[in-house]
């Protein structure tokens, strides 16, 4: 039976597309077409494994903290590196989740730290009897299951780029620049680890412990996930582009502020020669004993500054 706390999975496939559940202390020597995932991070996992006379390069494999998707033949089996986005509530699904998968001469054993969603898909259906009916058919599920959650994560992310861009047209704000930035790092934190799965799931079809069925499911499903890496990359583009519109708006804005204070300062530099002129505290000043002088020097700083203003009208600055 399985325990929860670290044995999250532990099944005999009968080959009709059924499971029956297996003793964590029956030895895998003696059984045939097993599933067995696990907790990497507990102790008992790695225990367990060592009790089954497991390879240690593989038991390493398994338990490793950091993963980067891959698959390579390791002690007479296939040893496969796959990620998933995180679906759990409240989790970002750019926080991907690794999943680690040892394809072994008669069964699986595979190990993880958080839930993955595409796990729990297949084991509901060899609960249901209509699972796979075989470890390589058991691999092709996991995978298929894996790509096919992407799809809704990617368009989402498209669809919230989109809904910037129609933002910027109706109103062009600073404040879209922190959303399109958060956009732009989860395309790149997603394609980080989609890039190499699709090398992965490429070597994974040339390996001969698959059948032709299977083989044509991986392969379906690396199609699907390089045209999602193609969605991904023009949605990273997309949303660099409407980054860049948004810092040509608000360029164009500073500029017409600062075009407009130059224009004021141009108008006014010679009316503050006057005025500083005119008052100064000193004897000769012209119209000092004339009562009408107020007006007449008002009047004429009004023509300058008329005047002025004719002049940048015929230079073309207004």
């Amino acid at each position: 039976m399985t325990d929860s706390n670290w044995l999250k999975i532990a099944l005999q496939l009968n080959g009709r597309g059924g499971a029956s559940e297996l003793a964590a202390e029956q030895p895998l020597a003696e059984t045939s077409a097993y599933w067995v995932h696990m907790d990497y991070t507990r102790e008992e996992s790695e225990q367990w494994l060592h009790r089954q006379s497991i390879p240690k390069a593989v038991i390493d494999s398994l338990t490793a903290a950091e993963t980067r998707p891959r698959a390579s033949e390791v002690a007479g089996g296939v040893l496969v590196y796959l990620r998933g986005v995180n679906l759990n509530p409240g989790a970002r699904p750019e926080d991907m989740i690794a999943l680690r998968m040892w394809v072994g001469p008669t069964g699986l054993v595979s190990s993880q730290k958080r839930a993955l969603l595409s796990v729990d898909a297949v084991k509901q259906t060899l609960d249901s009897q209509q699972g796979p009916a075989t470890i390589s058919a058991l691999v092709a599920e996991l995978v298929d299951q894996l790509i096919w959650r992407m799809e809704e994560v990617i368009e989402n992310l498209e669809s919230e780029v989109e809904g910037c861009a129609l933002q910027l047209e109706e109103a062009p704000t600073s404040s879209l620049t922190p959303q399109l930035s958060l956009l732009r790092r989860r395309a790149i934190t997603l394609r980080r680890y989609l890039a190499p799965q699709r090398e992965a799931l490429i070597k994974l079809q040339n390996e001969s412990l698959f059948a032709a069925a299977d083989t044509m499911l991986i392969r379906e499903a690396t199609d699907r996930l390089q045209r999602l890496l193609e969605d991904l990359d023009a949605a990273r583009e997309h949303a660099t582009l409407l980054q860049e519109e948004v810092f040509s708006v608000q360029n164009e804005a500073i500029n017409d502020r600062m075009y407009l204070l130059a224009i004021i300062s141009a108008l006014f530099l010679p009316l503050g020669f006057l005025t500083g002129l005119f008052g100064i505290n000193v004897g000769g000043l012209p119209g000092v004993e004339d009562p009408h002088a107020f007006w007449w020097f008002c009047s004429g700083v009004g023509v300058i500054a008329v005047g002025v203003a004719i002049w940048m009208r015929k230079r073309r600055w207004l």
